[in-house]
């Protein structure tokens, strides 16, 4: 057990686990990242990140650079969106996303030239506000997958912070791309974690990793040996481990009230590839206009961990990686928590971390059946919530009951559908529950 590990209420090995046990497929973990060539175009939607959607700030016809500001608003909660590239914008029109949202996106033709923009330089930071003020500028994200900006977290009161969660899991089946930013750029994210630390007074950071990584433990417990501030917490490979409440609990023991955030127990998250860019960034000033992504399935030819620009295509990128013509199912993200993609000229946007393509041998749609009662939802999950009682108060539009079963509190992991032996769309009932909720409060506060 680390320096200050002692402190905390639980050990790996004593923590009262729930989730599953799912085959982790990551059989792209030691490839080494590859760098994909310039696509024919770059698409970059508006809304990349939780928060108001940026309004285009570039023209047709304009020229731009890399690095160069195209989206930006003037909303207290967003993220601006930088050019990856340097070409032309050839067109600003709508984009549809394959749930039915809507946005606006920019597209850019590459020149092949790669200019910087003159605008790219280290940012000075002196003061913690510096920080936060610098990150606004940076497009940085949360990467795990929310998508918030990565400033606002920080934009609060740390006076009560005594923990800096460093989110490593990666507990996703197939996804490699976080243990590779462990492996390849430690410095990065050590650069990132200690100008956190240096300008917040934040007094430690915990760097949490299942231990079905074991190189990345062992490296990065190597680089922070002297650095009493920094521990590597070593958590158990049970999905869904990564998810922000599960793994708080897990590593410190607390719990984050209904309603409320983990600033209010004493804690931050951050993921790792996340802290990595806030590292980069503060070193090169080059906001964030790469991604990485870990292309697998039966229909790739050529799985392997790719560095892609924000905005390419998914259909060049699955050209790219020998992708057989006409896959059955193509999902952006995990296979768990992931999204099926409707049309392959989605682009691929800043909190993507995997593009699945599956083929005759992928997953088919499955045959629903009563439910047996036998508890395996409940007994799995991790926010030991009662899904299938989720699931019925929602089918009979059953508000107070959806309250009273806190289905808000649901971290949409899908935990409950893959256990589920009946087939029952556990996880699909809650999310619409969730946002039958919300849509109430709002309702009931503009009433108020």
């Amino acid at each position: 057990m680390g320096r200050f590990l002692e402190t905390l209420p639980f050990a790996s090995k004593h923590v009262e686990l729930r989730g599953v046990h799912i085959p982790h497929e990551k059989l792209t973990a030691e490839q080494a990242t590859t760098v994909m060539p310039l696509p024919s175009q770059i698409v970059l939607p508006m809304k990349q990140h939780v928060g108001a959607a940026c309004e285009p700030v570039v023209k047709r016809r304009e020229q731009v650079e890399v690095g160069q500001l195209v989206g930006h608003s003037d909303a207290h909660l967003t993220a601006d969106i930088f050019s990856p590239v340097s070409g032309t914008v050839r067109d600003i029109r709508p984009l549809r996303y394959s749930d039915g949202r809507s946005d606006t996106a920019v597209v850019i033709e590459p020149d092949g030239e790669q200019r910087v923009c003159e605008s790219v330089q280290p940012p000075t930071v002196e003061t913690f506000q510096d920080l936060v003020e610098a990150l606004k500028h940076s497009g940085i994200v949360g990467l795990g997958g929310a998508g918030f900006p990565a400033w606002a977290k920080m934009d609060t009161d740390l006076s009560s912070i005594d923990t800096w969660l460093v989110n490593g899991a990666e507990c996703e089946p197939y996804l490699s791309t976080d243990y590779r930013e462990m492996i390849e750029h430690p410095d990065t994210i050590l650069e990132g974690i200690r100008a956190c630390l240096d300008l917040s007074g934040v007094p430690r950071s915990l760097i949490c990793i299942e231990d079905n990584k074991p190189k990345a433990i062992e490296l990065l417990r190597e680089l922070t040996a002297d650095d009493e501030r920094i521990d590597v917490f070593e958590l158990p490979a049970r999905y869904p481990q990564g998810a922000s409440r599960v793994i708080l609990r897990n590593v410190t023991g607390r719990s984050v009230p209904r309603g409320g955030h983990l600033t209010d127990v004493g804690a931050l998250l951050y993921n790792v590839t996340t802290m990595s860019e806030i590292g980069r960034y503060l070193r090169t000033g080059m906001p964030l206009t790469k991604r990485r992504l870990t292309v697998m399935g039966d229909a790739i030819t050529r799985p392997q961990n790719l560095e892609v620009f924000i905005g390419t295509p998914i259909s060049e990128i699955l050209e790219y990686c020998g992708c057989v013509p006409g896959p059955r199912k193509v999902v952006i993200g995990g296979p768990m928590m992931g999204t099926t993609q409707a049309t392959l000229d989605a682009p691929i946007e800043r909190a993507h971390s995997g593009l699945l393509a599956f083929g005759v041998n992928g997953p088919v749609v499955p045959r629903r059946s009563a439910c047996i009662k036998c508890s395996r939802c409940i007994d799995n999950c991790p926010m030991r919530l009662s899904p299938i009682d989720i699931h019925k108060a929602y089918l009979s539009r059953d508000l107070k009951r959806l309250d009273e079963l806190m289905a808000d509190l649901c971290v949409e992991c899908g935990t409950c559908s893959y256990v589920c032996p009946s087939e029952q769309p556990l996880v699909q009932s809650t999310m619409l529950a969730r946002t039958m909720l919300r849509a109430e409060q709002r309702r009931a506060k503009g009433r108020g």
